[in-house]
């Protein structure tokens, strides 16, 4: 069998498959296709259409290789299907989705770790639009469920595996190149932010110092007093994320108590 005619049948396949072909499948119906002879004649496709100016290119996506549309022609066949339905994902999928990518198999209780939310409704959200799928159970106590990403995930960022994600160390580049070069000041709250989110991600991971923590906060004591309604208030706030504030009670007779002080009435009698 003459190559040509094998890279137009690996066309035709390729074609026809409503889901990306796995080279596997391919070998096993074109006669003496190995997995990189495969590849070799997807190339030589792919520079025969950029050759002849088509608007069509075959790429490797999920472990298979489709069709898809170059760029530049896009547009056009979004208008054609703009009745068509996207899927759109909110902030809190994509952070959890983000977490289950980078984590996985990882259990909802460590993705509510991270996030320091409940994560129910979003993870099922995620399965409903099977971007997740349940793994199995984790050898931990009470066997809580695992969830890892799916074709379908790879499919919608247009990854060909799992080893195609950015490296943490290139998201921190990419957002380093963002900020601007004349910022001559430091955001406080950003950062506080981010070295929470690093805190949790170092807790998850087992990695955490609580020593370390506690030589940071002593180095960034303000050195101003505090009042104990100020303390009181802070105790709030660094609890379990409540927003509750300290309130005075009034007594019958007009005077005012403070809060969790126990008053002995048979002594001031």
């Amino acid at each position: 069998m003459q190559d040509g005619l094998k890279q137009s049948i690996i066309e035709g396949l390729i074609l026809a498959s409503p889901e990306p072909l796995p080279t596997r499948r391919i070998s096993e119906v074109v006669e003496g296709m190995t997995p990189a002879r495969v590849g070799q004649a997807v190339a030589e496709l792919n520079n025969r259409y950029m050759q002849s100016g088509s608007s069509f290119r075959i790429r490797e996506l999920a472990g298979g290789y489709q069709f898809y549309i170059v760029p530049e022609f896009a547009g056009y066949v979004q208008e054609l299907f703009t009745r068509r339905r996207k899927m759109r994902l909110t902030r809190a999928s994509l952070e959890t989705l983000a977490i289950v990518a980078y984590r996985q198999p990882v259990t909802k209780a460590e993705v509510e770790h991270i996030r320091g939310v409940a994560s129910d409704g979003v993870i099922r959200n995620l399965l409903d639009k099977k971007l997740v799928t349940i793994r199995g159970r984790a050898k931990t106590v009470g066997k809580p469920l695992q969830y890892e990403t799916t074709d379908q995930f790879l499919k919608f960022f247009g990854l060909a595996a799992l080893e195609d994600l950015p490296k943490m160390s290139e998201i921190v580049e990419m957002i380093s190149a963002r900020e601007p070069d004349s910022q001559t000041e430091l955001n406080l709250e950003k950062a506080a932010a981010l070295h929470e989110a690093a805190r949790k991600l170092n807790v998850a991971d087992g990695t955490y110092n609580p020593q370390n923590h506690s030589e940071e906060s002593e180095a960034t004591v303000d050195a101003e007093p505090t009042s104990p309604a100020s303390e009181a208030q802070n105790t709030n706030k660094d609890g379990a994320g409540d927003t509750d504030t300290v309130e005075d009670v009034s007594s019958d007779d007009g005077t005012a108590e403070s809060p969790g002080v126990i008053v002995d009435m048979d002594a001031t009698r």
